[in-house]
């Protein structure tokens, strides 16, 4: 199973149970959320602490946070890898007699 996670910046994120911790937004907004959520910590992030948190919890909990960056995890926490698949479908275009360039002609 594949779990879509976002990187969250916080300024704190501490356990208070067993099963949860209490994560504090810079802009003052707080939730609660289970650990099984909590996916690890966004090493990329050079400026402030950020962790990998579930999009599935933080849709339903009032913290900030940004879709701009997201992974996909498997059920052991580990990152999968990052596939885009695009496909590219040409332009029709006309059959050309010649293909000389006349500003390349001397």
């Amino acid at each position: 199973m594949r779990t879509l996670c976002y990187s969250v910046r916080l300024k704190s994120l501490h356990s208070i149970s067993e099963k949860a911790v209490k994560a504090v937004a810079y802009d003052g907004s707080e939730a609660i959320l289970p650990k099984s959520h909590v996916f690890g910590v966004d090493y990329e992030v050079e400026r402030s602490d950020a962790w990998w948190i579930s999009a599935w919890i933080l849709e339903r909990k009032s913290l900030q946070y940004s879709r701009r960056k997201s992974r996909w995890f498997d059920e052991n926490g580990n990152q999968l890898p990052d596939v885009t698949v695009e496909k590219h479908k040409p332009e029709k275009r006309d059959a050309v007699s010649d293909n000389s360039i006349d500003e390349l002609r001397r």
